[in-house]
């Protein structure tokens, strides 16, 4: 089974930026589709980008233009750049892997998620 392990989640003011980091082992790691959910208190985990073995990304209205989603295949790591960030953003994030065709993702595999909290 591929492995999926995340960082980069924290405290930030709206407005503000992170970036989140998942490293995977396991598999081959140029070939795999790889995702972001989230999933605030009370609410449904919910998709919110992915990105094909060949660079293709795709990403929910909510965040476009807002976040940008890679991938760096030397260092077997994708990434979630995360911009103008909202308090409705709060929410832990799964990095994922799984079948990716154009904007369609079903996820396979799942990291153990990092907290982001939006605040004042």
């Amino acid at each position: 089974q591929v492995q999926l392990v995340e960082s980069g989640g924290g405290l930030v003011q709206p407005g503000g930026s992170l970036r989140l980091s998942c490293v995977a082992s396991g598999g081959i790691f140029s070939t795999l589709a790889l995702g972001w959910y989230r999933q605030a208190p009370g609410k449904q985990r919910e998709w919110v980008a992915h990105i094909t073995s060949d660079g293709h990304t795709n990403y929910v209205n909510f965040v476009k233009g807002r976040f940008t989603i890679s991938r760096d295949n030397a260092q077997k790591t994708m990434y979630l750049q995360m911009n103008s960030l909202k308090p409705e953003d709060t929410a832990v994030y799964y990095c994922s892997e799984g079948i990716g065709r154009g904007n369609l993702f079903r996820p396979n595999n799942w990291g153990q998620g990092t907290q982001v909290n939006v605040s004042s």
